[in-house]
């Protein structure tokens, strides 16, 4: 099977006008129609999900990547209410922000306006193909969708239903393309496709985001691996901190908010580490700690430096004993990946210095990693979590996919 990804990007770009047009209230019907699509299509989706399944299952690919990529009713629910939440979101396209006037007599303001075409690269998870085309249409963008191979079926039947509902709306299919097939050559024809494709989005495992970011002529939005740390401060609640971590670390390990190392203040370790061995044996979690920790767990592993860089993605964590915060900072900022990072405690300066002091795309205070989360912070979805610095930061909305332009208003006003 062959793709004509060239040809494919440049129709995309052609029609990016056509879902930049349409007013706010179109916007919204359609992604209604989209998330009404897929309750419709249940069925069919499931069916194309069990195909995959059992091509994984036969693969033998990892539990994380099974778990990233079943789908159920209910998942498929949860992802029509993600589109309804972007659908409803405040319109921001078109908003024209801090006009001033200037002393020449002109006035200056930044009008919001869409990137253009989105390429989005991505591993595994059926639903990222929904997602990041509600995203990208509700900032009125063309996207070009690749998954991965183990979730061809899936985002095929996905791509019907969008499909479908760009044709029901009269608008040109050619405004989301979901990619038929997972060749390294498409997608490495796709990242020199500067003139036609105006960001690419990797989300997957780090070798992606290398190649991705290596071989790629476009601008790189970069998601790269969550190493997420739980401090547990000298202050902490024991009991916040311990449901804290039992929710971070094993309610879904195969995902990039869980956590993968967690810190233990030195004066609370007598009391805090017993209570964790114990949690973390009915839960089956592998430990790899410290000298100052193995001692209280019955089958630790010792801990080396790999450890401290290891995003595990499984019931398996990092386990170290500082003797201060200043050690827990140092270690997060040699370590983390800036991702997420969370502190326990009670004493508010401290969480305040935590706030400001850790430079990751997102910092919490007595809060579960879990809820790093475009969804769960009022995104409706997430295209991605950037953990680079330009031009977003942590879980991206649909505002990220956006820039602003100037625009000047005068009344025949001339330079003098």
């Amino acid at each position: 099977m062959s793709f004509d990804i060239t040809a494919t990007a440049k129709r995309a770009a052609a029609v990016k006008h056509q879902i930049a047009g349409i007013t706010s209230a179109q916007r919204q019907a359609l992604l209604l129609l989209i998330a009404q699509n897929l309750l419709d299509n249940v069925p069919q989706i499931l069916a194309a999900n069990q195909k995959d399944m059992a091509n994984a299952e036969a693969a033998k690919i990892s539990s994380a990547m099974l778990d990233r990529l079943k789908l159920d009713e209910h998942a498929i629910h949860n992802i029509a209410e993600a589109v309804k939440q972007i659908a409803f979101q405040p319109e921001f396209l078109g908003s024209i922000s801090n006009m001033q006037p200037q002393a020449s007599g002109i006035q200056v303001g930044k009008m919001r306006i869409p990137l253009g075409v989105v390429a989005m690269i991505y591993e595994s998870r059926p639903n990222v193909t929904i997602d990041a085309a509600a995203l990208c249409l509700k900032s009125g963008n063309a996207v070009i969708l690749r998954g991965g191979k183990e979730a061809q079926h899936s985002n095929q039947a996905l791509a019907s239903i969008l499909k479908q509902s760009l044709h029901e709306m009269s608008l040109s299919s050619d405004i989301v393309t979901v990619i038929p097939l997972a060749d390294r050559d498409v997608m490495a024809t796709m990242l020199t496709l500067s003139h036609t494709i105006d960001l690419v989005i990797p989300r997957g495992g780090e070798g992606l985001i290398n190649y991705v970011t290596e071989h790629s002529r476009i601008p790189v939005i970069q998601h790269f691996k969550g190493v997420c740390h739980l401090f547990v401060d000298k202050a902490a609640d024991i009991n916040k901190a311990l449901a804290i971590l039992e929710n971070g670390k094993t309610q879904r390990t195969g995902v990039c908010n869980a956590l993968e190392t967690l810190l233990v203040h030195t004066d609370v370790a007598d009391e805090f580490l017993p209570k964790v061995a114990k949690m973390f044996e009915s839960k089956r979690v592998v430990v790899h700690a410290c000298e100052q920790s193995i001692g209280y767990f019955k089958a630790a592993l010792q801990a080396n430096e790999d450890d401290w860089h290891a995003e595990y993605l499984a019931l398996e964590i990092a386990v170290r004993v500082v003797k201060n915060e200043e050690q827990a900072f140092e270690h997060i900022r040699e370590y983390g990946s800036g991702h997420t990072e969370v502190i326990v405690t009670e004493d508010f300066s401290l969480a305040q210095r935590f706030v400001k002091e850790i430079d990751s795309s997102v910092v919490m205070v007595n809060a579960s990693s879990r809820f790093s989360d475009g969804g769960e912070l009022g995104l409706g979805a997430e295209i991605g979590i950037s953990t680079s610095k330009l031009h977003a930061y942590g879980p991206m909305g649909a505002e990220s996919l956006t820039t602003q332009k100037f625009v000047v208003f005068g009344d025949g006003t001339v330079r003098k």
